[in-house]
């Protein structure tokens, strides 16, 4: 069943600051390589412009890592459905994430992501909405746009598997 969708944030806006972040990230990150882990489904998008426009030596791994199931809200508990490919000890790592709300995934994930050793670790998110947090111990490098508590899709975020090939992010009209 499709729903209304009404435009929140412009392909337009979220190019502009894609190139923004790629290019703090370029900056920080100055004669060094970036392995980004991208976190499978929703950061698909997100990490491929963000890698295209980063001007220093990028690397990609996947893991997928849910928080939620078929609903809107997030459980609470996570799952890790795929683990990375390859190590990352002694690489500078950053996490890409879709959007950061309770902060429980990011808050179990990286963690366990220090454990294996990088040299340094990061995260940055395309949308955060930190009136949703419910932990404290997420923080976030690299934030796209801090967003209100709304339910969002497109860009790679979705409501159900649908939606995530919109170009822009909008707002479900349940």
């Amino acid at each position: 069943m499709r729903h209304k969708i009404a435009e929140y944030i412009s392909e337009e806006k979220l190019d502009k600051r894609i190139r923004e972040l790629a290019a703090q990230i370029s900056k920080d990150y100055a004669k060094k390589e970036i392995r980004l882990i991208c976190i499978l489904k929703g950061s698909v998008f997100y990490t491929c412009e963000l890698a295209k426009r980063i001007t220093v030596p990028v690397t990609l791994d996947f893991m997928s890592v849910s928080s939620y199931g078929s609903g809107t809200e997030s459980s609470g508990t996570i799952t890790i459905k795929k683990d990375l490919d390859e190590s990352i000890e002694g690489l500078d790592v950053i996490v890409v994430e879709d959007i950061i709300d309770s902060g429980n995934t990011l808050s179990r994930l990286i963690p366990m992501l220090k454990e294996r050793k990088p040299a340094s670790l990061k995260v940055t998110t395309l949308l955060d909405k930190p009136d949703r947090r419910e932990v404290d111990d997420v923080n976030v490098d690299y934030v796209g746009f801090e967003i209100e508590d709304k339910f969002v899709v497109g860009y790679g975020l979705d409501y159900d598997q649908s939606y995530r090939d919109l170009p822009y992010i909008g707002i479900v009209e349940l």
